[in-house]
């Protein structure tokens, strides 16, 4: 088990006041790791904060706007300046909108695509940019979803965004590999997370239910393993530009 231990890793993770990033979190910190709790909401980040440190992981929160790059920038130094050189990120932003396809309008696409696409471009910049300085290697971690291909209907701009991601983290994983840096992706199934419990009718979770072999939704702590192993050099050091599918099966299964 020494294999998974986090133990002197500073982890960043971004959308750690959300339900997956907060989970992430605290499954990070758990197995060891100092953790920076970042995104918009304090009084979000201090309940993540307070949980976190409930469980004797030295956290802390600092504010960003994961779409700024000034933002990013100070919240990486702020980040540094209180726990050291970051060597683990983990980007979770989630945002989505059922808005049918002809009536999406320019607004919402970049809205979608900024909070989802452009915030991880961002913050690989930053904070990736300050792992090749600091010489120490790394772990970039993306939070896809099953909708990045092939995309789900009624979230097209979602679907676009992830899809992206998944492009830019297989791009990265070439890019950095020479810096130690590994760069992945989990791809989770259907979670009750905060962007999509409006999404989920009851029509529908039949629907994913139907196709899902394992029969139920996800829960936010089984996620946690694979962050885990994919932040632990010593576990997962000869992974990188991987996709790791957490869905119950859901991308496996076709009618």
């Amino acid at each position: 088990m020494d294999r998974f231990d986090l133990t002197g890793t500073v982890a960043a993770v971004i959308g750690g006041t959300g339900v997956l990033g907060g989970a992430l979190a605290q499954g990070l910190g758990e197995a060891g790791a100092v953790v920076a709790v970042l995104g918009r909401s304090a009084e979000r980040g201090a309940a993540r904060v307070a949980a976190l440190e409930a469980a004797g992981v030295r956290a802390t929160f600092v504010a960003v706007d994961a779409t700024d790059p000034a933002s990013l920038e100070a919240a990486r130094r702020e980040t540094e300046e209180r726990l050291g050189p970051v060597t683990v990120l983990v980007n979770a932003p989630g945002v989505n909108s059922s808005t049918p396809f002809f009536e999406i309008g320019l607004e919402e696409w970049h809205a979608i695509l900024d909070a989802n696409l452009t915030s991880v471009f961002l913050a690989c910049q930053v904070f990736g940019g300050s792992m090749v300085a600091n010489g120490l290697g790394g772990s970039i971690i993306n939070l896809s979803s099953a909708s990045s291909g092939p995309p789900l209907s009624k979230v097209a701009t979602y679907s676009v965004s992830k899809a992206g991601l998944n492009n830019l983290t297989q791009y990265l994983a070439r890019e950095l590999a020479p810096h130690g840096i590994r760069v992945n992706a989990i791809a989770p199934g259907f979670f009750p997370a905060e962007q999509n419990r409006r999404l989920l009718s009851e029509e529908r979770v039949a629907a994913i239910l139907g196709h899902t072999p394992a029969g139920r939704l996800g829960e936010p702590d089984e996620l946690v393993g694979t962050t885990v192993w994919l932040a632990s050099a010593r576990a997962s050091g000869f992974v990188t530009g991987a996709i790791v599918r957490v869905d119950g099966g859901f991308t496996a299964m076709t009618i």
